[in-house]
C-alpha cells in the first residue's frame, strides 16, 4: 500500500508541516525538513495501527511544496 504524505512550508510559523489525506490524524511539524521526514517515518506505523489498518508492508511518497517571494 502506498500513502502520500504532503510536506508544506508554513512561512508564517517557519516550519514544515506534514499531513496526509490517506492517514487520519497525521499532522506533524518541524523547523527542519529532514527531522520532519524522520518524525513521519516513526509516526505513520503508530497512526495506522491506531486507525485499525491491517499490518503489511507500506510505501510512503513524500510530496513537498515551498513557495517564496523574493525582491528583484
Amino acid at each position: 500500500m502506498e500513502y502520500i504524505i504532503n510536506l508544506i512550508w508554513d512561512d508564517d510559523a517557519k516550519v514544515w508541516v506534514a499531513t496526509s489525506d490517506d492517514i487520519a490524524g497525521l499532522v506533524l511539524e518541524s523547523g527542519s525538513f529532514d527531522a520532519l521526514l524522520e518524525r513521519v517515518r516513526y509516526a505513520v506505523p503508530e497512526l495506522l495501527e491506531l486507525n485499525g489498518t491491517e499490518k503489511r508492508p507500506l510505501s510512503l511518497s513524500f510530496v513537498s511544496e515551498r513557495h517564496e517571494r523574493i525582491a528583484i
